[in-house]
């Protein structure tokens, strides 16, 4: 595009009132493409991390209970190698971190209601052992424990620990080559710090200095402390919320990123208003104002700068905020994921040099993010793993995160063929075909629903007796479907009875109404 050419556009969007238009947004189009579904054996996904071994991605999987090791491949294929129960099978497993310490690969678990830190050796197959467990005490803060960060100094790693404990505060453990804790500083929370319920934390290296930034989702701020060469720590600044345009009642996800020389902290929150739970929030001395990320801007000395914010709209998926991810980055700008337990979202955000958040792309995915998302990058292309809080929804989800289609102008139809077994009675396939019929009353983003019974004479059926199209507006319609409860009983209730099952979906332009 020309100079004049970006004028004349620019000229045109003003008077047409398109004022929020961005030469980034023509730059890169990208979409969210799911890749693969598998069930988990905990009873729901909490956090999710991954870790590269030989060449080899891994991805786990915490919920309560259990842990779920899945090999990740280039395609985004997800591939069950092991599952291990949690200590005590409490849980649920939060904040789980991997990491190589001194040439050992290490997975350190928060076991939030066993109120301990599990220590894992990560195995050549990506399957863990536990190698060491690190219990709660007076002095440590290790009990409800939420989130885990490592920090790596120059001679030593260190663990850093935050949760949810009565008598709150941050921890700092040093952690040895057999995967043991030995505990360096802790840190009492009190009227000035922002460590009242850690849920996220992050780190910045600035002129060869190490920064921690911890939100508070119990006192509704962020505070960051510089750290030693020898794991101790010290407050630098605190920045709490507001009423008018900060957006920290419940900081929940802290996220760092790096553009060039300049240095940013990306906050969400989770706000007070979603939590329906008797005493669960300490301080109910809370105004609404709306959802928002709020991002941070750096100075060399390591503290807080409130810089700008991204305001929750009709076009973003915002409210209630539990992850940030760094998809992918280059000097001049950074791609965000952003999960979100209320608006059961993924939204992708850039933010550029100037710091400033631009929403690109959501997709509604069918259920809640509690903290269950990840991202990472295979050959340079980028994934993101999420799973569901959801107690009826054992299941991690891949997708790809690339260059499309957002497929406005089109509708998406979904075909579903089945064959069902020979030992299905007249009774039962008529009970699975109304079963099927009736999914759309009970979920409405579907727009529509036929079926009939094969009357092909080709002789290319394959056995397929059954054929359903389901039409949709849009890929969030689709996985709001996926993973509806009704389509989930629909699957568990006809599973028996089927012996296969033939799925393909395409896009049609939408049909303009006279």
């Amino acid at each position: 595009m020309t100079l004049t050419n970006k004028f004349t556009l620019l000229l045109l969007l003003l008077l047409t009132g398109q004022t929020s238009f961005t030469f980034s947004q023509q730059k890169e189009n990208l979409v969210i493409n799911r890749q693969d579904i598998k069930d988990i054996s905990a009873k729901n996904t909490v956090t999710v991390t991954h870790y590269e071994k030989d060449g080899k991605n891994y991805v786990y999987v915490g919920g309560f209970g259990n842990i779920d090791v899945f090999s990740l491949s280039e395609n985004g294929q997800l591939t069950p190698v092991s599952n291990h129960e949690l200590y005590k099978q409490k849980g649920p497993a939060r904040g789980m971190v991997a990491t190589n310490v001194l040439g050992n690969d290490f997975l350190f678990v928060a076991n939030k209601y066993g109120n301990v830190i599990e220590t894992f050796q990560i195995q050549k197959n990506g399957s863990i052992e536990r190698v060491a467990l690190t219990e709660d005490t007076e002095d440590t803060y290790l009990g409800v424990a939420i989130t885990l960060q490592v920090v790596k100094m120059k001679n030593k790693s260190y663990l850093f620990i935050g949760g949810l404990e009565e008598t709150p505060g941050l921890s700092c453990f040093a952690i040895n080559k057999d995967g043991s804790l030995s505990h360096v500083q802790s840190m009492k929370d009190d009227e000035k710090i922002h460590t009242d319920g850690i849920i996220g934390m992050s780190t910045h290296k600035i002129n060869g200095k190490t920064y921690l930034y911890t939100g508070g989702f119990q006192d509704n701020g962020i505070s960051s402390f510089r750290v030693y060469d020898n794991g101790s720590f010290k407050n630098i600044n605190n920045i709490s919320d507001n009423k008018t345009d900060r957006y920290l009642t419940g900081t929940y996800p802290v996220c760092s990123v790096q553009l060039g020389e300049d240095h940013f902290v990306v906050v969400g929150h989770r706000h007070h208003k979603y939590y329906k739970r008797k005493g669960f929030i300490k301080n109910t001395d809370f105004t609404y104002h709306g959802d928002a990320l709020t991002v941070f801007k750096i100075d060399n000395k390591g503290r807080l700068h409130q810089h700008s914010v991204l305001k929750d709209s009709d076009y973003t998926r915002l409210k209630g905020q539990t992850r940030i991810e760094l998809v992918s980055q280059t000097d001049n700008e950074a791609v965000l994921a952003i999960g979100t337990r209320d608006d059961s979202s993924i939204q992708l955000c850039t933010l550029n040099k100037e710091g400033t958040l631009q929403p690109i792309h959501y997709l509604e995915t069918g259920f809640s993010i509690y903290y269950g998302l990840d991202a990472l990058q295979i050959n340079n292309v980028p994934f993101l793993v999420a799973g569901s809080f959801r107690f009826d929804l054992g299941k991690v989800i891949s997708y790809k995160v690339e260059k499309g289609s957002d497929h406005k102008n089109k509708n998406l139809k979904h075909v579903v063929s089945l064959k069902y077994k020979a030992s299905a009675t007249k009774e039962e396939i008529d009970n699975a075909l109304k079963t099927f019929e009736d999914l759309k009353d009970k979920i409405p983003e579907i727009t529509a629903l036929e079926w009939g019974e094969n009357d092909s004479m080709e002789g290319h059926s394959k056995g397929f007796t059954y054929c359903f199209t389901l039409t949709f507006n849009n890929a969030s319609a689709r996985e709001k479907y996926l993973f509806h409860p009704a389509h989930l009983d629909l699957v568990k209730t006809i599973g028996p009875i089927i012996e296969d099952v033939f799925v393909m979906d395409y896009w049609t332009e939408k049909q303009n109404k006279l």
